[in-house]
């Protein structure tokens, strides 16, 4: 999913998605709606975000706690995915 990304580039990939992702709910709420491809498109940015968002949360404990925070990686969409559940 993502290569070494430092904080910065971690939000500036968050804020991409999010504005992906608000397109795609206003056009949502139209007619004739999304295309079955476009909801294929807001599941996979819903993971996405969650995991850049996931990766920035690794990043920055281990800023805090005197830790490398390039040793963060992104964890799998299911282990992300599962902790909404």
């Amino acid at each position: 999913m993502m290569g070494r990304m430092d904080d910065k580039e971690v939000l500036g990939r968050i804020d991409d998605l999010i504005a992906e992702e608000h397109e795609l709910r206003a056009k949502a709420t139209g007619v004739p709606g999304l295309s079955t491809a476009e909801r294929a498109r807001l599941a996979d940015l819903e993971v996405r975000l969650d995991q850049c968002w996931d990766l920035l949360r690794q990043r920055r404990a281990k800023a805090e706690f005197g830790q490398d925070p390039n040793s963060a990686h992104a964890r799998p969409a299911d282990e992300v995915e599962h902790y909404r559940n």
